[in-house]
Parts: C-alpha cells; structure tokens; sequence
C-alpha cells in the first residue's frame, strides 16, 4: 500500500502526501541481523499505513504430566539422571547446557565470582567447543585468575548438585579426558569425548519412547515448563518469572505464560458466576 502511494506520489498526485508518507524509526535486532552493516545502523523506514501489530499469543509446548519422574525411571545413566534433572530444575537450553564446562560450576555458596551468593553456573557462549554446542544468547564472560564470571548465570538446586556428584564420582571419573567439558560420551570409539546436544536430544527422545510419554519430549519443553511453573508458584509474577528463568523481557513471559490455570478454584468461580451457578 505505502509502495503505490508513493507511485502516485512520483507522478505528481498529492505530494503532501510523499512527506507524511517518508518516515523513519529505530532499527529492531532483526533489522541489524539482516542489514550488511546492521550494528552502524540508526534507523530503518517506517510504514505508516501498516496495520498495527497486535499481540498474539502464542502456546508453548510443555511436557506431559508427570514426565520428570517417569524419565527418570527408564534413563540408563547417572549423566542422563543428571540431564533430566538440570532441564527440569532450570530453564537451561540444550545448547548451553551441553556446552557448559567444569570451571563454569560454582556449586557452593559465596563463589569466588562474587556475582551470586546462592550455587549457580554461568552459561557462557564459545565459538570453539568440540562439539559445537553453543548458548543462545551472548552476554560477555571471562575468566580471571580461573574463576569465571559474567555469562547467563542460573541458580542451580539440591538435586542438581546431587547428580552432579553422582555423575562426576562414577562414569564421569572413569571416562573424562583433558577437555573441560561438563558432558561426556560414556561408551563407542568416542569415549570420553564431549556430548553434542543432538545426542541429548536423542537421549530424551527415547526415553520418551520407553516411559510412553504422550508426543516427542524436546529439551525446550523443559524450560516451558519451568517458567510456567515459576509463574504459578510466584502468584503469576511476570517479574519472577523472568528473573528465575533468564528470559529477555517481562513482556515475553507474560505473552508466553501469562494465562490463568484453568483448574484454579478462582477460574472455576468465574466461570459458575457467569454460568449463573454461584448466587
């Protein structure tokens, strides 16, 4: 529509028009990434006559009812306990936990970083691990006097440090080479060598299979699932929700998650108020 105005524009018809028409605002992160030389830009041409966009919620995928507990029964390992744990207790992403590294765990109080007093770990985004994994998100990060800090930083749980340990004191112990990784592969010519997030992807899809989970459990369900959790524990505080799950806005979590639960008895009561069942 702004493309035709402008054609009429250019032929003489109503040139006030080519002015109001001849607007600019400031460029989004998905205009940068497809610009040649996005990061020098100052702004992008704006359509005024495009509709606004409204928001549109959108439903994320969690997981079955009651799936935690039945992976847990069929995984075969002390490392896939640990992975089924660390995605249900955090909203840790495939690729960041599969990239994480030992110097990246700060599993007691007050570490060394000084950035959280509570255990945590610091995702951080590497170009160069061996298995390709990689964060999503690209916070700076470094490492002084070998303590890291910066990253996304994720409070971990009791059970996250109980597997840990389980796993680093038998099948971590008995394989582990020189890399650093946190993940490894526990048996084939690869031995030792660090897990891809494509195996873990593998990993949960069959023991999906084996506990005859409804649908293919993906490792972002984990963390759909965890911040829905978050949000219904807190009171439906967007605020905690974004905090406890590193997501980039309160706004996101609130278009995502932001939806009363169906089974609440205030739900119920709203509902048998306008039905008329409530006097």
């Amino acid at each position: 529509m702004k493309g035709f105005y402008l054609h009429q524009c250019g032929l003489g018809v109503n040139p006030e028009l080519r002015t109001a028409l001849d607007v600019r605002e400031l460029p989004t992160q998905a205009d940068r990434d497809r610009a040649l030389l996005g990061h020098v830009m100052t702004s992008v041409a704006k359509n005024p006559l495009a509709p606004p966009q409204g928001t549109r919620r959108r439903h994320p995928k969690m997981l079955p009812d009651g799936a935690r507990p039945e992976l847990m029964t069929v995984v075969n390992t002390a490392r896939d306990k640990m992975v089924v744990t660390w995605l249900s207790d955090t909203s840790l992403r495939v690729g960041g936990l599969t990239g994480l590294h030992l110097v990246d765990l700060h599993l007691r109080e007050n570490a060394g970083c000084g950035e959280c007093r509570s255990p945590h770990v610091h995702v951080c985004h590497r170009w160069g691990n061996v298995n390709r994994a990689a964060a999503k998100t690209k916070p700076d990060w470094r490492m002084a006097d070998g303590v890291i800090s910066g990253g996304e930083i994720y409070r971990v749980s009791p059970a996250m440090i109980s597997s840990y340990f389980e796993y680093m004191t038998t099948e971590y112990a008995q394989c582990a080479t020189g890399h650093g990784m946190l993940l490894i592969q526990l048996s084939g010519p690869n031995r030792g060598e660090p897990w891809t997030a494509d195996a873990a992807r593998g990993m949960l899809r069959r023991a999906g299979r084996r506990a005859g989970l409804p649908g293919r459990i993906k490792p972002h369900a984990f963390r759909h699932s965890f911040t829905s959790a978050i949000l219904d524990a807190s009171g439906n505080d967007p605020y905690v929700a974004k905090e406890a799950g590193n997501w980039a806005s309160v706004q996101t979590v609130d278009e995502v998650y932001g939806h009363p639960d169906q089974h609440s008895p205030e739900f119920i009561h709203a509902l048998r108020t306008v039905w008329g069942e409530v006097e």
